[in-house]
């Protein structure tokens, strides 16, 4: 698993940042270079098992979108949310969460880029594959400088209120 000081793997993460309004969904989406993307930048990310679901919906994007200010004051550049879903479905649920250019909404729909972290939660017993664990990190350059990582079912240390502690 990755930890504290480690250099962030590369891979390629979706974003689906344009939408069809009458079709009613997100369009067109495309792949990120997650190097290319951190390069001299200060970004916080958080991932989740997926979208739509209770805690995610209803704390963990919230806690962010809360905290935007407060982040940014703090040197922020990015917030990113990462989930093992396609970049349609967190395209979508960034609309219905509001997410709006606050908090980018990134897709690990393979879950390759969470394996290559060593934070894959195998769901599969409960008919939802392999998923992300709970965790947020902050990331400085590609390095990482802070890292949470949630235990099981639990949400207690990946939320925006503790990162903003830990900065």
């Amino acid at each position: 698993m990755i930890k504290v000081g480690d250099r962030l793997p590369d891979g390629k993460l979706s974003e689906a940042t344009e939408y069809d309004e009458a079709a009613g969904c997100p369009l067109n989406p495309h792949d990120i270079s997650v190097a290319e993307a951190t390069k001299g930048k200060k970004i916080a990310i958080f991932a989740l098992p997926g979208a739509y679901t209770p805690t995610c919906s209803a704390k963990h994007v919230p806690s962010y979108l809360a905290n935007y200010g407060k982040l940014k004051a703090k040197g922020v550049d990015e917030i990113w949310c990462v989930a093992t879903n396609d970049a349609f479905v967190m395209g979508a649920w960034g609309r219905t969460q509001k997410t709006g250019n606050k908090v980018r909404m990134l897709a690990d729909g393979s879950a390759i880029w969470t394996k290559a972290l060593g934070l894959e939660l195998d769901l599969t017993a409960r008919n939802m594959g392999v998923r992300s664990n709970r965790y947020s990190m902050l990331v400085q350059d590609g390095v990482v400088k802070q890292l949470n990582v949630e235990g099981p079912g639990k949400f207690e240390v990946s939320d925006a209120e503790t990162m903003l502690k830990q900065m």
